[in-house]
């Protein structure tokens, strides 16, 4: 694998970005309702990143996407939180920092854009997802924030930044 690149989101993206979702969310057994895999925006991330204080980011290596993330308002949440949205990388990716790279990204842009905290949801057993969180700064939180519409995610999180 050449280096990747990170970069905002292009509509010409949105079908490879549902494609990586996708893959990743089956791979991974998440239930596909009340998760990301429902979402109506799948098809068409450019178009819902396209807003104030939102912003979409794809990682891609010699022309192929092989992850992606992005940051928006809190759904159904009255403060200046912001979520970590729709974080996912093939396998080819895992295990080479390109997460930690994303991760930085997202936050960079979230406190570039004002927000006061980042929320992000999560599965039990998307284990190596939660140590890269805390070793962000992530902690874990009782419940859920806002409603996102994916009661099937358990595991709560949050950062000040």
């Amino acid at each position: 694998m050449s280096k990747p690149i990170i970069r905002p989101i292009e509509k010409a993206d949105n079908e490879q970005v549902a494609a990586v979702i996708r893959k990743v969310l089956v791979e991974l057994g998440v239930p596909k309702v009340g998760t990301a895999y429902a979402d109506t925006a799948l098809d068409q991330m450019y178009e819902t990143y396209d807003t104030p204080k939102a912003r979409y980011f794809v990682v891609e290596d010699q022309g192929t996407l092989i992850g992606c993330a992005g940051i928006a308002q809190l759904d159904n949440y009255d403060g200046n939180v912001c979520e970590l949205q729709k974080m996912y990388f093939l396998e080819e990716a895992r295990g080479k920092g390109i997460g930690a790279q994303m991760m930085s990204t997202c936050l960079d842009t979230a406190r570039d854009f004002g927000y006061d905290q980042c929320y992000i949801e999560t599965m039990p057993y998307m284990e190596a997802a939660q140590k890269l969180y805390t070793r962000t700064g992530f902690r874990y939180i009782d419940g859920p924030m806002g409603d996102t519409g994916h009661f099937s995610c358990p595991v709560h999180m949050l950062i000040d930044l």
